[in-house]
């Protein structure tokens, strides 16, 4: 998340998914009926958390941080590269400059699926210069990479095209997401059906938060968290300071996750979710702290379980 300026269990087989999308926008979608897709799996925390233990590594080696420019954020992009190229999918690494420096993008399409209708979900992979930004944003990184990797390993073939984005400079004002979207021709954006973003999914003392965008993504959302009994809330801490606002400038369907910042937990959120009243969802936000001990095993876990069921749901 940029500086402010101012369990489920898995399901194998096939299932039959009643999608009642009235009321969304997300291009392509199917009518409300009956519709056969395959069943997410889940996403086992332990592969996401040694992704995290990799991206504490890479920082410990390179001054303590991953941030844009730094050698620190080039060796968290080779990584999530190697994992990609290894799955299987068609990488691509995007370059341009910040704050005179060279950022990177990395792109990762799966083989596949109708090219004029795209799923994308990404995150941000650089961290601010004051630490390793294991949960700012190493979390929804690392979610994102372990759901990309869990459809190489599901052989999954879904109806639209899928895509996984890592963006940099995002911690400079979304720098690296936006330089995307500005270089799409307006025949590709428009070839974008829904954008998914994971931005802080692992907070310490977590909320349950949901973006209030794409009314179609949003239900995807909050039908999971509802599967498991967990209460959501609309997500407002981080509107517009994340990767996502890029895509909705430019008139794309999003939608994310987020188990917040340097906002305070309150007491009504404890009696919600538990945790602790009074405290920041994040106490270590954008600060040397945020290492592999800042994060909830469970917030990550349930979210990384999100975002893999929205992947399948919202692409098949």
């Amino acid at each position: 998340m940029k500086l402010s300026v101012s369990g489920r269990a898995s399901t194998a087989g096939l299932v039959t998914v009643v999608m009642l999308l009235t009321g969304g926008s997300i291009a392509g979608a199917a009518p409300a009926s009956e519709v056969t897709a395959a069943a997410a799996p889940d996403i086992p925390v332990a592969n996401v958390k040694a992704h995290l233990t990799q991206l504490q590594s890479i920082a410990t080696a390179n001054g303590g941080n991953r941030a844009h420019g730094r050698a620190g954020y080039k060796a968290s992009l080779d990584y999530v590269k190697a994992k990609l190229d290894a799955a299987g999918y068609t990488t691509t690494i995007q370059q341009f400059t910040s704050s005179s420096r060279v950022g990177y993008n990395l792109i990762a399409d799966w083989p596949g699926g109708d090219t004029n209708q795209v799923v994308m979900a990404g995150s941000h992979l650089d961290s601010v210069t004051s630490g390793a930004g294991i949960n700012d944003n190493g979390s929804g990184s690392a979610a994102v990479l372990e759901t990309a990797l869990a459809v190489s390993r599901a052989g999954y073939q879904p109806t639209k095209h899928l895509r996984f984005a890592w963006w940099g400079a995002e911690e400079l004002g979304l720098v690296g997401s936006r330089y995307y979207v500005n270089n799409l021709s307006s025949t590709n954006r428009a070839k974008i059906s829904g954008y998914l973003n994971f931005d802080m999914i692992g907070s310490p003392n977590p909320g349950y938060f949901v973006y209030d965008d794409d009314p179609a993504i949003e239900k995807t959302f909050k039908d999971y968290f509802t599967g498991l009994g967990v209460p959501t809330e609309i997500e407002t801490e981080g509107d517009g300071r994340s990767d996502h606002a890029p895509f909705k400038s430019a008139g794309v369907p999003v939608g994310g996750l987020f188990t917040g910042a340097s906002r305070t937990k309150t007491a009504a959120q404890v009696a919600k979710w538990g945790g602790t009243s009074g405290q920041a969802f994040d106490r270590c936000y954008h600060s040397s702290c945020d290492t592999t001990s800042n994060i909830s095993d469970t917030a990550l876990d349930r979210n990384s379980d999100a975002a893999a069921y929205a992947v399948w749901e919202l692409s098949s």
